[in-house]
């Protein structure tokens, strides 16, 4: 039959070229009489692959071509039938009246009809299928989800978890069904654990895998609010790794757990990762987890296996003991076989050496063992993984190890390499000369820019924070751009040497490789080579004779750029003649590399276009608008440059038991006492304060404030627990005579509806807070009407200054007040003639601090502006500071106090034993204000700390001193 394998071969091939008109023409084969199903199913074929191919089909078409096809239910041929079927499925998202197929997919989903028939008619129907019509066909889909078979089960599993975004009501009506399809044998013998009996007369007598992976995903959507179920769904399964596979072992949590069997092991992964989302809501399951996944980790299956130890090292705060059996197993699963269970465990074990790098260290003769391993990628990351927790003396030997195979792996990891390099760079500071000649190597080796990316900035991150190499570094950036084919690679290098290269002892070496560019480069590249010599021509000192002589030599330079063919080029190159003319022009706009946050620009310029009298008083000022300075930039980008690697290498935006990376808001976290948990802030901030202003403008009772400019916008800061009944966080809001607290409210309890939600706030019982708290009166209290669960909602208490120029430090005790009303869990809707009652909810206190009337921004030239600020404004004080284990973190805590700006170098301490931090900020967003920090850390003694503030008000200094106090 070899004649009958070359047409198949034939007619498939003749799917690449397929015509949309011709593939149309040829479905009048659908209305031909008898029904061909050879030639039906092979035209089905060709518009399946028109639909996956992105060929565009007008809705008329996909309608003709729907009816056309439904006329194929005539033929009983079983794979033209389920070709049908998938056609249906991808036509119903572009045709008109599809519902009128209904009624031949339910005749095919009767129980009497086949196997085959009924699980894909569910698949189709519940495709296109209105959720209005749903509840007709509930009672077929739930008896299809207690089917014997696992076909028609899983296909009904599978349909409710699609239908459950836009059904959610109706599908949560399945639960004992599908509890009871999990459950299987289990529960055919007994009621379901979430009460009431089974769905069906002929329970189910054994469960597929599959059934079982579906059917765990599902009952979690349908009970994934409802945290007591979640906690019973693990504590259910979670018996047969004490007490056997169906046996009464003491279940989890204390309960006496079934120990319901779990035989599917893709059921069995989910139900880790549940647990791990049931302990995130309640720490205090911690310990209890984390035995519990320790029992895991020791499971038959590999992929059960693999998963308890990947929450293991996710965990945070895990217990020594669990994390050594974690890691020990991972150990194991390094010499497996199989590849994939190999970089399974070699990419858990990479991203928790990032964390804990003493953990790893005892595979590390296992992982060496991987360099030469014949999988690229597992190799790939052995080496790196080694790079972070192998010592000092064995960097050259690994090194030369990476040099045999980076030809040999793709870009991707390619840039992985990179990027690990880049880490141990700062690790290893006496090792530049190594890492600084194996980045120059692969710089000259083929990779595309992802790859060549990462190399430059590994050697960037090296001159900067390496001094001793400095100069090396400059040297193979200027050969690499010499025959460089990525112009933002270009670009990015020629910045940097403007930069660094003004600061070196021989300047004028990398003034020729800057200006050959110009020479010979496009255009994009001509202008960023004639910013860089801008930089060079505003010497340091203008008072060298070195540095005039320098800087008449690029401006000569430059002068020859004003004849380029590029406007953008002798635009930047009359700029920068212009600029560089004068010392103070110089220092102003081209060695000054601070900008504004734009954020906050554009929302003041439109405020005072928006306002007649800010116009009549003048010009617009730029005082109050915050500056950020290219270092923090950087920073910035750093940190979140490691956050990325991290969701990488876990495989995951975010992390078990932590939160999403890059989720960081406010400009200063709240934290109104010095704790070792603040955080410092990140620099969209600004963009945030400025969503802030336009959300309370929209508020009438707070629309009269946004005449006033918004000094400052602090961090959420939580005042319940997460996994309580109700969620509540606080956001502080500066006016010039106001301030705002905004408190968001959450409402967790699906049975209840809260009305006239609000926050009363009452200074602390103690004289010195009603003391403090009585320069604020409160004028506005703006109610939420009403809050359903799962629908956050906002409420806002509104205090005015008595007097301006007094800036009340005080701390309110709070009390969330309002009425509840019971209501319907599934519909949402309030039960008549429940009138509700009156409640209250006791809330952690809200401090006011100094700190949140700072509005932290960079302040050029801090050196000369303390001096220019005097001593006679200086306010010092010396703290001791017990309860911090490290002076990053007390430099982090301070910054987030004081709110002010932390500037180059200040949460990064150098040494662990002493470090000197500067911060500054604008007192109301107009008076300048600087800060000194001088720490020392003694082990058992905590953090010593000196600080002293110099402000242009004298009163300012010491208020801000005493904030810490």
């Amino acid at each position: 039959m070899s004649w009958k394998k070359d047409e198949d071969t034939d007619e498939l091939g003749a799917l690449m070229n397929l015509d949309h008109s011709a593939v149309l023409q040829e479905a009048r084969v659908f209305n031909q009489t008898p029904i061909r199903p050879r030639q039906s199913r092979l035209l089905l074929a060709k518009i399946l692959f028109l639909l996956y191919r992105g060929d565009a089909m007008s809705t008329t078409e996909a309608t003709d071509l729907f009816f056309s096809i439904t006329k194929l239910f005539q033929c009983e041929d079983m794979s033209l039938r389920q070709m049908v079927y998938l056609t249906i499925r991808e036509l119903s998202t572009i045709s008109d009246d599809v519902i009128m197929v209904t009624s031949s997919l339910m005749k095919d989903m009767q129980p009497k009809s086949e196997i085959t028939y009924r699980a894909n008619a569910i698949r189709a129907l519940c495709k296109i299928v209105d959720p209005s019509m749903l509840p007709g066909i509930e009672r077929f889909l739930k008896a299809a989800i207690v089917e014997k078979s696992a076909t028609i089960a899983s296909a009904a599993l599978v349909s409710g978890l699609h239908l459950f975004g836009d059904a959610k009501e109706v599908v949560r009506r399945w639960g004992n069904e599908v509890a009871e399809a999990l459950n299987g044998k289990a529960l055919s013998q007994g009621p379901s654990f979430f009460g009431g009996g089974g769905a069906a007369a002929g329970a189910v007598t054994s469960t597929s895998n599959i059934v079982q992976y579906h059917a765990m995903g599902l009952l979690y959507a349908i009970r994934q609010h409802d945290r007591m179920a979640v906690l019973k769904l693990v504590q259910t399964f979670s018996g047969q790794s004490r007490g056997g596979g169906g046996g009464g072992g003491g279940g989890w949590l204390g309960g006496g757990g079934s120990g319901a069997a779990l035989r599917s092991n893709m059921a069995h992964v989910l139900l880790i990762r549940y647990a791990v989302r049931v302990m995130e809501g309640d720490a205090g399951l911690a310990g209890q987890l984390q035995a519990l996944l320790g029992e895991w980790v020791r499971h038959r299956s590999d992929m059960v296996s693999l998963e308890a130890a990947r929450a293991l090292c996710q965990l945070r705060g895990v217990d020594g003991k669990e994390l050594a059996a974690a890691v020990n197993a991972l150990r194991v699963f390094l010499g497996s076989p199989r590849a994939t269970v190999r970089f399974a465990a070699i990419r858990t074990l990479n991203a928790l050496a990032r964390t804990q790098p003493e953990a790893v260290q005892p595979c590390n003769v296992d992982m060496e063992g991987l360099i030469t391993d014949g999988n690229r990628s597992v190799a790939t990351f052995a080496i790196t993984t080694l790079l972070k927790t192998g010592n000092e003396a064995s960097v050259d030997r690994l090194m030369k190890q990476m040099q045999g195979f980076m030809a040999e792996i793709s870009d991707e990891f390619k840039a992985i390499v990179a990027e690990a390099v880049r880490s141990l760079c700062r690790k290893f500071p006496a090792k530049h000369g190594v890492f600084l000649a194996f980045l120059a190597g692969v710089l000259r080796d083929e990779g595309g820019f992802d790859f060549k990316r990462s190399a430059i900035e590994a050697i960037i991150d090296l001159a900067r924070h390496v001094p001793e190499c400095k100069e090396a570094a400059l040297a193979h950036l200027c050969e690499f751009i010499e025959d460089c084919e990525f112009t933002k690679l270009s670009v990015r290098v020629l910045h940097f040497l403007g930069d660094e290269g003004p600061r070196t002892p021989r300047p004028t070496m990398y003034i020729r490789h800057i200006y050959n560019r110009v020479v010979l480069e496009t255009a994009v590249v001509r202008a960023a080579a004639v910013s860089a010599l801008a930089k060079f021509g505003a010497a340091p000192d203008a008072a060298a004779a070195d540095d005039a002589a320098l800087r008449e030599s690029v401006r000569v330079l430059l002068r020859r750029c004003l004849d380029d063919r590029d406007d953008e080029v002798r635009d930047r190159a009359a700029w920068a003649l212009r600029m560089t003319a004068a010392a103070p022009t110089r220092t102003k706009y081209v060695r000054d590399d601070s900008t504004f946050a734009l954020a906050v620009l554009e929302r003041k310029l439109a405020e005072y276009c928006a306002s007649p009298a800010a116009a009549a008083e003048g010009a617009f000022s730029f005082a109050a608008v915050p500056r950020v300075s290219r270092a923090q930039e950087e920073e910035l980008r750093d940190r979140e440059r490691m956050e990325t690697m991290d969701a990488v290498l876990t495989g995951s935006a975010t992390t078990i038991g932590g939160t999403a990376a890059g989720t960081g808001t406010g400009p200063k976290p709240a934290a109104d006492s010095l704790s070792p948990s603040a955080t410092p802030a990140p620099l969209d901030a600004f963009a945030l304060q400025a969503q802030h202003a336009a959300r309370l403008n929209a508020i009438p009772e707070l629309a009269a404030f946004g005449a006033q400019p918004l000094v400052s916008s602090a961090a959420a800061a939580e005042l319940t627990e997460p996994e309580t009944e109700y969620v509540v966080r606080c956001i502080k809001h500066v006016y010039a005579g106001h301030v705002v607290f905004q408190f968001d409210v959450t409402n967790t309890i699906p049975e209840q509806i809260m009305e006239q939600v609000e926050v009363a706030m009452e200074p602390a019982n103690d004289d010195a807070a009603a003391a403090a708290a009585a320069g604020l009166a409160p004028v506005v209290v703006v109610p939420i009407p009403e809050l359903r669960a799962g629908e956050p909602g906002s409420a806002y208490v509104a205090f005015e200054r008595a007097d301006p120029a007094e800036f009340p430090a005080a701390t309110f005790a709070c009390t969330l007040r309002f009425v509840v009303k019971e209501c319907d869990a599934a519909t949402g809707e309030p039960i008549d003639g429940d009138e509700g009652f009156e409640d209250e909810y006791s809330l952690e206190a809200v401090d006011l601090g100094a700190g949140d009337y700072m509005l932290a921004t960079y302040l050029p030239e801090s050196h000369a502006l303390w001096e220019t600020l005097g001593a006679a404004s200086e306010a010092v004080e010396v703290f001791a500071l017990a309860a911090f284990d490290s002076i990053e973190a007390c430099v982090a805590s301070v910054a987030a106090l004081l709110g002010m700006w932390p500037l180059e170098g200040a949460l990064r301490p150098k040494s662990k034993a002493a470090h000197q931090a500067v911060f500054t900020g604008r007192w109301m967003g107009a008076a300048k204000v600087v800060a000194r920090t001088r720490m020392t850390y003694q082990k058992g003694a905590g953090v010593t700390m000196e600080l002293a503030v110099r402000s242009e008000e004298a009163a300012v200094s010491a208020l801000v001193v005493g904030s810490v106090g």
